[in-house]
This record gives C-alpha cells, structure tokens and sequence, in this order.
C-alpha cells in the first residue's frame, strides 16, 4: 500500500485539477480590405466573467502587457502604425505599486499593414497575454491570417474576411504608444483584483487633494504670502461701504484665487492629455526631468537664487487691480498669484509633477486642494476680522518654513531619479545610496532647525529657538536615526513605495545578519524571498533534496504573479510557516513567466500543448500543464525525494490553510 500511496495520491490530483487548465480568453480575428495593398487587421478578445487581460501599454514594473508580433512581416508587408485597442481600465496595484491598465469582458486590436510581395497570401500574427483572476496564467495564440485575395487584381474597396485560430508560436517585442493608436477613452473604473484596489482611483485622487491641500498651507507661511493676509483683509474692510460688501469681495477674491490655479492644472492636462500623463509617469526622461527640476525648486527654497516672473506682469495686473469692482478684485487675486511666485511656484511645480504622474484629472484636483487652503484664510479672516489678531507676528520664522520645504523637495527629488533607475536597471541608485542620502538629507535639515548653521536668507543667528522649531527638530532628528538600520537592511515599512525594494541593492540579504550567509548557499541555489535557500532548477533543487534527504515545497511562481507575492508577504513571512521553509523542505521555485530564452538544444514542442517551448518560463508552465493540468499561478505540490506527490495541490489560500497543509505533506514524507 506503501508503494500505491504516491500513484493514488497522484490520480486523484489529476482528477481534482483538470478542470484548472484554464482557458479564458477566445478570440476571433477578421481582415478588411482598405486599398489595392492595405489592410486592417482586427483582433477580438472575449474575456470570461471577472477575468482581465493588461494592455499593451500597461508600465513597466507590474503585470505583463499584451504583445503582438507579426511573424512573416520581412519582405512581405509593412505595418502602418502601431497596433492600437480598445479602451482599458486603470487600476491600481497595491502589490507592484503602479497603475494597471486591463481590459474586462471584451478587447480589441486593430493593425493596418501594407503588402509590399504580391504573393503574400496570409499573415502569421503571434500575440501573448497574461490573464488573471485570482490567479494569473501566461497564454499565446499564433492566427495564420488569409488575406482576401491575390494582390495584383485587388479593387479599391472594402473586402471582409473572417477567420479563427488557435495555435501558437513565440516572440517578444512592445509597441510603444503613439498618437495613431492611442485608445480612444480610458475608463477610470476599478476591478475586482483585491479589496484593497476597489476605491484605488477615488483615493488616488483624494491622496492628491490632500497632499495639495498641505502644500497651500505651508505656501501660505511663506514669506511670499503671510504678511499680505492681514493686508489685504484690512483692504477690503476698509474699502467697501458695509461689512457685507467686504465680506462679498473677500469671497470673490477668494473664488478668484482657486478659479486661476484650477484653470493652470486645467491647461497641463489638456495640454498633455490625461493618458499621456499616465505614460509619462513611467518615461525614463520624465522622471530624470522632474529630477531636475525639483532639484532647482529645493536649491531656491534654501536661498540659493529667487524664482520671479518679469515684474512688467506685476505692473500691469496691478494697474488692472486699480479699476476696482469684480473685475478689479479678479486681477489682484492675478497679482497674488504673480507677485508670490518665487514661494508658491516650486510648490505648485511639485505638485503638479505629483499630479501628472497619477494622470487623469489629478492636475485639476491637486491646483483646487492648493488653491482652497490659501483662498479659505483670506475669505474667513474677512469674515471675522478679530481673528487677525490672533496670527503671529511676521519674522524668521517664515523663513525656517521656506527652508524646510526646500529640504523635503530635495528629498522627494530622488525619488523621481529612483524611478529612473528602477526602469533602466542600471543599479546607479540602489537601496543603500538612495537611504544614505536621504539621511544625509534629514539630518542636514535636523541640524538646520537645531540652529547650528545659517542659510543666505536666513536673519542673524539667534541665541535660541522657538518650542515650535524645537519640536520640529527633534521629529526629523527622530526619523533620521529610524533610517539608519535600513543601511544594514531594515524594511522600513514607513517608507515602503518609496525607496528601491530590498532586493535592488548592494547585497539584498543585509550587512551584519537578515538570513543566511553566502558560505551556507548549496550549489546552483539562491536566496528568495525572506533569505529561504531557493532553487530555480528542478533538476538540481531534486538533487539537492535527496542529498539533505528533505521533502521538496515545489513553487509554481511568476516574475509578475501578484498573488504569489500576498503569499510571500503575508504567508510566508509568519514565523511558524518561516521556519518550516527555511528548515524542513527545499523550496524549487519554478518562474512561469520568465523571458530567457533555452539554449537552442534545449528548445522543443510540448506533447501536451503542441506550442514551442522556447523560454524558461516556457518550459515551467508546460511541466506545470503536463503534469498538474493546471496552468494557473501560485501553485504549490510537496514532493518525496524521488520526485512524487505526497500532497494534493494547493493553490492561493489563507494562512491557516497553507499552514495546515504544509504540516500535513511533511508527515506524509516521514
């Protein structure tokens, strides 16, 4: 019975799982005829219920996008443009933290090529896509396309040909997007990936409204700006008859305020168009830009040089403030605008640098959050001017402010040059520099507050400071030495998103501990996700485990698997389920979406699937679909030393359940 044990055991997965091997796009392609040598090639994807595919213009760093390749293109016909589709929707995705762009339901590709051999007679398009649910597979289709008729003999007008395929091949390339195939709409909705992504837009937006809301606050403690409230107020209570017409004309010149910064964080999404926004947030050149110009926001903040407008602009919207009336009060709201440029231009700057990298009408939400906190002083202290005396006094003090936001622009700057590294994989910014010189940074600032240097706009140096300044100092004090361990490769989870993730640095494990050494690695292994003892081989990771005589934990997985990273995050990282990983199994992590390519000796057709086998992730799925008739990730199978179930199984679960289950296989080994 002994021996029968691992073949029931085996028969039964095989029975469980057959109805795993999903499948759940169709599609459906058709061809038109447009001229004598043109035609358009149309691709049409039905999508099962609470399943979605990612666009072809998805960014870099989450899901994998959708790629087309036309095989036979050499010699035969040209592409006209780039393959353009339907609207998508945008979500975001806690795991990989950026926007996704996906498709629900239904998608649909169109080509138009140019037939440059006469005796082309069809076309051979290879397209491949990940779909997920609550759990992802990686799928490829080939359609052999049959052009309508002989070249030579065409007539100038439209000819409709349908046909369907479902075969498959091999290639990797992304199209890049243009103004020809950019998508008509984008949809802002949000779908059912995780509870956490539902409201994921909504809260974007409402993060952005706030964090301007913030920066209009502290533009309004800028030398610029403070002194000029009680002035103004004054003004209008003096100027006008009554106190109802002071209070009216404070409110216009409050509304006028928020009207003249909305209608700025109109013009940059409409200039730029709120996808190509989205698409500029994850361009190299956009971030190393936006690098660049937070840099000269901080240095002017800090008193390096002053940021101005001409001053002719202040002269004649001040002679146009003179008028009085609406019209009058509209152009001093103008004039504040103008005249305190060089406090609130770097905050509107980054602001709208922020905004621009959400896309959508982010820009718009963020100059109303920034426009609103300075606009509600001057209306409320109209309103009630016995409030006036309660401000303080004008002084250094707004300077100190000034500075400090010059110290936290220049940090956020790296942030964008972070970006660009991310995407380049040069590793110029890896995780130790990037939170070495953030605390070089903070603790500049520290210092800063402590009184113990002076910048070019600061008054003279003052024998002590205020209990404000104090406290202020001993916060960013506080945080500077909570960055620290992150040398050593501390997480430093306040600042997750933010700084490269652990494992793009100098030495991913930590200096001084985090796991196991490197003299304890096996051969052929590496460290995976919290330092466990990892094989990407499963040849190599059996051997290792016959010779250690452990059970193996064989992990189907993927590069852009978002569940198999909550398994890693929230599973694998508990202590009990830790240590069983590190100290009784040999974990083989099999990547099913990994793009290196097999040697050419090693590249075949799969006998279960008929599809090439050319890549590493190639050659895991169809192990994965030959041997478990599933083609979903994360997959997990507990192994003998002979390479035989000894668990049913498992795929995306609860903690208890993975835990249970775990327990359970390393019995049935023993």
């Amino acid at each position: 019975m002994k021996k029968l044990y691992p073949f029931l055991l085996l028969l039964m997965s095989f029975t469980g799982l057959q109805a795993q091997l999903l499948n759940p796009v169709s599609w459906k392609t058709s061809v038109t005829q447009k001229s004598e040598t043109e035609y358009l090639l149309t691709f049409d994807a039905k999508i099962e219920k609470e399943w979605h595919v990612f666009s072809q213009f998805t960014p870099d760093g989450g899901s994998l996008p959708t790629v087309f390749t036309f095989k036979n293109a050499k010699g035969n016909y040209n592409l006209v443009g780039k393959t353009s589709e339907s609207a998508y929707k945008k979500v975001y995705s806690d795991i990989f933290e950026v926007d996704e762009y996906v498709f629900e339901n239904k998608a649909q590709f169109k080509q138009l090529i140019k037939v440059t051999n006469p005796k082309v007679t069809s076309v051979k398009v290879y397209v491949e896509y990940q779909a997920c649910k609550d759990a992802c597979i990686q799928q490829d289709k080939t359609f052999d396309i049959q052009l309508p008729i002989a070249h030579a003999t065409i007539p100038q007008e439209d000819v409709k040909q349908e046909t369907v395929a479902d075969t498959t091949s091999k290639v990797i390339a992304v199209p890049l997007i243009t103004e020809e195939n950019k998508p008509e709409a984008v949809k802002e909705v949000p779908i059912n990936e995780t509870p956490k992504t539902k409201n994921s837009e909504s809260k974007s937006l409402l993060s952005i409204f706030i964090l301007a809301f913030l920066g209009g606050f502290a533009a309004l403690l800028m030398p610029c700006i403070f002194p000029m409230i009680p002035m103004t107020v004054s003004f209008f209570t003096k100027q006008s008859k009554t106190k109802t017409e002071g209070i009216r004309n404070a409110v216009v010149y409050g509304l006028s305020i928020i009207v003249i910064y909305v209608i700025l964080g109109s013009l940059i999404t409409a200039i730029f168009g709120a996808e190509a926004l989205n698409e500029l947030s994850t361009s190299v050149w956009f971030n190393l830009i936006f690098f660049g110009l937070l840099v000269i926001f901080a240095l002017s903040f800090l008193g390096a040089f002053e940021i101005v407008l001409p001053s002719s602009w202040a002269t004649k919207l001040d002679s146009q403030a003179d008028k009085g009336g609406i019209i009058g009060i509209v152009f001093m709201a103008l004039a504040l605008a103008v005249v305190s440029f060089s406090c609130t231009g770097p905050i509107v700057g980054t602001l709208l640098v922020e905004s621009a990298s959400k896309g959508g009408i982010a820009p718009i939400v963020g100059m109303l959050g920034f426009s609103l906190a300075i606009a509600l002083p001057f209306m409320l202290f109209a309103m009630f001017p016995g409030w006036l005396n309660s401000l303080p006094k004008s002084g250094g003090w707004l300077n100190t402010v000034k500075v400090s936001l010059g110290f936290l622009e220049l940090a956020f700057a790296f942030k964008f040059l972070s970006n660009a590294d991310l995407v380049l994989q040069k590793h110029w910014l890896e995780r130790e520099l990037f939170i070495a010189i953030w605390i070089a940074i903070f603790g500049a600032w520290a210092l800063y507050l402590f009184g113990k240097y002076m910048l070019p706009h600061d008054y003279e140096k003052a024998d002590k400071i205020g209990v404000g300044r104090l406290i202020m100092a001993i916060l960013v004090t506080t945080f500077t030495f909570y960055m620290i361990p992150g040398l050593w490769g501390a997480p430093l989870k306040i600042l997750s998103g933010l700084t490269p993730p652990s494992t793009y640095s100098e030495i991913p494990n930590g200096l001084g501990g985090g796991g196991s050494s490197k003299s304890e690695l096996p051969e052929h292994a590496h460290y995976g996700p919290h330092n466990i003892i990892t094989f990407d081989d499963y040849e190599l990771g059996l051997a290792y485990a016959k010779q250690v005589n452990k059970p193996v934990l064989l992990d189907f997985t993927g590069d852009a698997c978002a569940n198999c990273r909550k398994m890693e995050d929230n599973v694998w990282s508990n202590s009990e389920v830790l240590s069983i990983l590190k100290e009784k199994v040999v974990v083989i992590s099999l990547v099913c979406d990994r793009k290196i390519e097999l040697p050419k000796d090693q590249q075949y057709i799969s006998k279960t699937t008929g599809k090439e086998v050319i890549t590493i992730g190639n050659k895991w799925t169809d192990f994965q679909i030959t041997r478990y008739k599933s083609n979903s990730q994360p997959l997990y199978v507990i192994l003998d030393t002979e390479g035989n179930d000894i668990s049913e199984p498992i795929a995306f679960s609860s903690l208890e359940d993975y835990q249970s289950w775990l327990e359970n296989g390393i019995k049935n080994f023993k």
